[in-house]
């Protein structure tokens, strides 16, 4: 079934309801009534619900937690899953305003625009081709909006733990192509230790980073000290500024996805390995040697003792995310991704045992387990199959670091949106998403959604 030309007809209004759902910052709030992840969240769903039912679709609103529109008949439901929830904008942006919607140079900017809003979008006029085509599917397709992804999917456990209908199988639009068929488990933690300062230099600032999931771009820390300090500290990537009583020392990284580390710069390990150069005393001293010799600039947790690979998905990763000093205690979150082969039972003791012997103490911590589909599974084959005949490209499915969507349903993998050797601005500043590729995007899943229902 060709949807290519109604997508086509329909790209103008397509791109102006994504860039509408741009303009709504998204980012998880201050629950409150009718808002359980804050009020702009809330108001997306709302928004995205209304456009669905604008498209002549039936929809539901669960607790402003979940939502979802469907679309034919049947017993058997197949889904695509995707979120409206963002991270923060974080700094750096150029190009566009973080919430603008803005189009220039065939480009849609703005937080979600990628990560996940785009892809929703395509999705969601993908669903109105086939129904435009007059498609009589012999499975109700639905698509499932989200609304927590990036903070911890509690939407999608609420959702399945009150009687949210689960589906045959289906995929989420939150990775990339060909097919995601394996993910890494994930361990976001939480550690806080308590710092007793002795001697003349005392932290009085230490923080950076915006999410645990994000390789934090900048970091700063205060510190009263005497006046000769500045003069200690050196480093490329590392400002010191005299400030009363002490000095200011500010650390510049390159932000990256936390399920690929290797490929930015924490500037939170910058600066524990800036602030080792001084002659720091005590409890303080311990802790910045903690920070620097067991994580530093390492990215899979070697001077942890957790590095381990697997040959489907390869080497463990360590992210740290951020930092906070409050009340002389240092809180710090981590992104830990293990090989999917491998177990939780294997990574939590040594990961508990590492943060121990460093003077930590774990305050949280969120599990998902790792993800694997066999090449040969049904779903897997089907969707291989709608690429290779979408993009001419021989189509193998892959392993990822990342969590995605997949995780929070059973019979779900993900699929798109990111084509090969694309340039990845998710979770980064100046997120955008290529006009032609979100138009692509809705062919592909129109196609997809068609193959799994019929």
């Amino acid at each position: 079934m060709d949807c290519k030309p109604y997508l086509r007809a329909h790209a103008d209004e397509l791109i102006e309801s994504l860039a509408a759902l741009i303009r709504i910052p998204s980012v998880e709030g201050t629950p409150e009534d009718g808002a359980p992840y804050g009020r702009e969240v809330a108001r997306c769903l709302r928004e995205t619900l209304a456009l669905c039912e604008k498209l002549g679709f039936r929809t539901g609103n669960m607790d402003h937690r979940v939502g979802w529109c469907e679309y034919g008949e049947g017993e058997e439901m197949i889904a695509v899953l995707g979120h409206l929830d963002v991270v923060p904008a974080g700094d750096g942006w150029s190009e566009a305003e973080p919430f603008s919607g803005e189009v220039k140079n065939g480009r849609i900017y703005g937080r979600g625009a990628m990560d996940d809003k785009g892809p929703v979008v395509a999705a969601i006029y993908a669903l109105a081709a086939l129904k435009d085509a007059g498609f009589a599917p012999a499975r109700r397709i639905r698509i499932l909006f989200g609304t927590n992804e990036e903070t911890g999917c509690g939407d999608m456990a609420w959702y399945r733990e009150h009687g949210g209908e689960k589906p045959v199988m289906g995929f989420t639009p939150d990775g990339e192509y060909p097919v995601i068929n394996g993910e890494k488990g994930i361990l976001n933690g939480t550690f806080a230790r308590c710092l007793h300062q002795t001697g003349a230099y005392r932290l009085t600032r230490f923080e950076g980073g915006t999410a645990s999931n994000v390789v934090p771009a900048y970091a700063v820390a205060e510190l009263q000290c005497p006046a000769d300090a500045a003069g200690r500290i050196t480093g490329e990537k590392i400002t010191v500024t005299p400030i009363k009583g002490g000095i200011r020392v500010e650390a510049q990284g390159v932000s990256a996805h936390g399920s690929t580390p290797e490929q930015g710069e924490n500037a939170l390990g910058q600066l524990a390995l800036a602030l080792t150069q001084l002659p720091l005393g005590g409890e303080l001293a311990e802790c910045m040697a903690f920070l620097a010799g067991r994580i530093g600039m390492e990215t899979r947790g070697e001077s942890l003792g957790l590095a381990m690979r697997d040959e489907v998905s390869g080497e463990l990763t360590v992210n740290l995310g951020t930092a906070a000093f409050a009340d002389e205690t240092l809180s710090l979150t981590f992104s830990i991704r293990y090989p999917v082969t491998k177990t939780y039972d294997e990574v939590y003791p040594r990961m508990t045992r590492a943060f121990t012997l460093g003077g930590f103490t774990e305050t949280g911590m969120h599990h998902d387990a790792a993800l694997y589909l066999p090449p040969e599974s049904e779903l897997v084959r089907k969707l291989c199959a709608v690429y290779e005949a979408a993009t001419g490209e021989k189509a193998g499915p892959k392993s990822i670091g990342g969590g995605t969507y997949a995780k929070s349903m059973p019979n779900l993998v993900a699929f798109g949106p990111i084509f090969p050797g694309d340039e990845v601005r998710e979770h980064q500043p100046d997120e955008y998403m290529l006009v032609e590729r979100l138009l692509q995007n809705a062919e592909i899943i129109a196609a997809a959604m068609y193959e799994l229902a019929k």
